[in-house]
């Protein structure tokens, strides 16, 4: 047989190789970082045997599939470790997680931190045991009886909604047996880097009603560097949590009456619209129109559009005058309506329409998280109407405008192509046009991208933009969809240049996606410290004492007529108080006065980035702040650079 490696090589084998084996006959050092094996895109053990041509990868924790192997064999050894310590805990799933693992148990009496001590060290135990991880299987019945001997009736159940023909796979390391489809790695040895991180609830199946199981979360690394930096991160991601924030910070909160449905507050909505500002500035440069369409639409409108069928389990619903309307959970049928309100030629064409939508969805209340995950939310979707020689070039501008807003707050970011789901609508040809055309603008644009196959939208292939923040996190923003279906679902059409009827093609996209979501990334992001022109308090004037307090509101109303978002402290607490409490609330200036700046008409500034930055003109400051503002400028990055 011929394998073919990743870099194009070739190795001819006469007899059937396990995966470990090829890696081993590579090199040394391969196998003993090999942590799983892809072979012909599909992820495998390090010990599936190969007995026919194929290309094959070996997968080291630098790969998204051996990070993923290494960080599931992790939660088996926690597993193992907790059935020592406590052997009448059942045990549900336990799945390697983004930059993590985690394993849902049910135990007697509720863990706790202590708890995780004793499993962290147990771990460390088993991980210098060495331990051989042996792989076998079972026929579905025989699955069942061996775990309900065992008693874990979480794994009988799993077991039982399996195929009757189904062949059960097992892992055993030591004593400890787990039901799992793998991949593993070959030993618990190299596991020389974890943590337990957190305690959490969690529904048996994510539904509520079923019981609460405890979630214990934990991360590994191949190097303990790699896991110090990591929990460094996550103190740091503390400290910047949005929610602690945005009530310090006065920005939005959250009521039990209202769960999932964010309440923005007066610095919350300057920051908020300041941002719709920005977004209104530069759609209205890159050709958008703007629309606005209803919250509430009928039954019959969703059933054409394919979300009724497809997502109605989270959309709100209600009856007016005995029909059935649902609120939107998205805005493009609204947009398709928008098109369809006049005809159009192919002179018309593309036709880029913007809106700054509200949206509801269902969501879950276990999975609502502050800003990042709500019920209620503003989309900033637009929808570009085009014909089929126009797609590259309208994909191309939608991505430098992604590119040139992520770069303004200092994001870096990658790119995914998500391709055809199982539950989608349309024909083969139209999905592979789609997705060979979304494929052909991201090779003109030389970006660098990964497939991700199977996670389109419902009607069409998407690209995704996951920006990283300040402390390394990525978060799913911007998209661009391509959709051949709603265009054909409500009959639309241009007239050509031969003067016949032609069907448009449709972009979807968005760049900041949710803002709620954005304005919470915005806030970790930045941690709180915001740029000059998105801060909702610009500057702060003090004055030292009331007897300079008619000078302090001479500058207070020369900055407000200069459109400078300014307010003044004009309590009797020392200046150092209110000095301190300026800088908590992260404001960008402070303007002190005193003697010595009323008599010669001057000001004192301090600001966040430079300190004290002296005495200066009012006429200058203004300007310098000013230019800052107009130019987006973000002074940290700045210095920094």
């Amino acid at each position: 047989m011929i394998i073919t490696l990743k870099d194009g090589s070739k190795k001819e084998y006469k007899k059937p190789m396990s995966v470990f084996e090829i890696a081993s006959d590579i090199s040394e050092n391969l196998a003993r970082l090999a942590c799983a094996g892809e072979i012909n895109g599909e992820l495998v053990d390090l010990r599936t045997v190969i007995n026919h041509d194929c290309h094959l990868t070996i997968l080291t924790f630098h790969d998204a599939g051996g990070k993923d192997t290494f960080r599931h064999t992790t939660s088996h050894i926690m597993a193992q470790a907790i059935k020592r310590l406590y052997p009448k805990t059942k045990l549900a799933i336990g799945p390697s997680i983004t930059d993590g693992f985690y394993y849902d148990v049910d135990c007697e009496t509720p863990f706790t931190n202590e708890d995780l001590i004793k499993i962290e060290a147990e771990m460390k135990k088993i991980v210098k045991e060495a331990l051989p991880i042996i792989r076998f299987t079972k026929s579905r019945d025989e699955a069942i009886a061996f775990m309900k001997e065992r008693e874990e009736p979480y794994k009988v159940e799993l077991i039982e909604e399996l195929p009757e023909n189904a062949v059960i796979q097992f892992y055993q390391q030591g004593e400890f047996i787990d039901l799992c489809a793998g991949p593993h790695l070959m030993n618990t040895k190299s596991i020389n880097a974890f943590k337990l991180t957190n305690l959490a609830g969690a529904y048996w199946k994510g539904n509520e009603k079923n019981k609460m199981l405890t979630r214990i979360y934990g991360t590994s690394f191949t190097k303990k560097a790699d896991l110090d930096e990591y929990l460094h991160r996550m103190e740091e991601a503390k400290k910047r949590d949005h929610r602690k924030l945005g009530k310090e910070l006065g920005l939005f909160m959250l009521r039990e009456e209202g769960p999932g449905f964010p309440f923005f507050l007066p610095n919350g909505m300057v920051l908020k619209n300041t941002l719709l500002d920005y977004w209104r500035e530069i759609h209205t440069k890159a050709g958008y129109v703007e629309i606005s369409t209803p919250i509430i639409l009928s039954r019959s409108l969703w059933e054409t559009s394919g979300h009724w069928d497809h997502y109605k389990e989270n959309m709100y619903t209600t009856v007016i005058d005995g029909q059935d309307f649902a609120i939107k959970p998205m805005n493009c049928p609204g947009g398709v309506l928008a098109y369809q309100a006049e005809p159009h030629s192919y002179r018309d064409l593309p036709l880029r329409m913007g809106e700054l939508g509200i949206a509801h969805r269902h969501e879950k209340s276990g999975q609502l998280h502050g800003l990042m995950r709500v019920r209620c939310f503003t989309q900033d979707d637009a929808h570009i109407f085009m014909t089929p020689d126009q797609i590259r070039d309208e994909i191309k501008g939608v991505a430098h405008l992604i590119d040139n807003v992520y770069q303004l707050f200092g994001f870096k970011y990658h790119v995914e192509l998500s391709t055809r789901p199982q539950n989608s609508i349309g024909s083969d040809e139209d999905w592979d046009l789609a997705t060979d055309a979304l494929r052909n603008a991201l090779d003109d644009l030389q970006l660098p991208y990964v497939v991700n196959e199977g996670d389109g939208a419902f009607y069409g292939p998407k690209i995704d933009f996951h920006l990283e923040d300040s402390i390394g996190r990525t978060w799913q923003c911007g998209t661009i969809q391509l959709d051949f279906q709603l265009p054909l679902r409500f009959h639309l059409e241009y007239t050509g240049s031969d003067g016949e009827k032609h069907r448009p093609i449709m972009i979807h996209r968005v760049i900041f996606g949710s803002i709620e979501r954005f304005i919470g990334i915005l806030i970790e992001h930045f941690a709180g410290a915001f740029p000059t022109w998105l801060s909702p308090i610009q500057v702060r004037v003090l004055p030292i004492s009331d007897k300079y307090e008619k000078y302090a509101q001479t500058v207070l109303q020369t900055l407000k007529n200069s459109g400078i978002r300014a307010d003044m402290d004009n309590r009797t607490e020392k200046i150092g108080y209110r000095i301190r409490e300026a800088q908590l609330q992260k404001l960008p200036y402070m303007i002190i006065v005193g003697e010595k700046e009323a008599n010669s008409h001057t000001i004192s500034v301090r600001s966040r980035f430079l300190g004290e930055e002296g005495t200066k003109d009012l006429t200058s400051f203004l300007a310098s702040i000013k230019k800052e503002i107009v130019n987006r400028e973000n002074r940290e990055t700045n210095i920094n650079n």
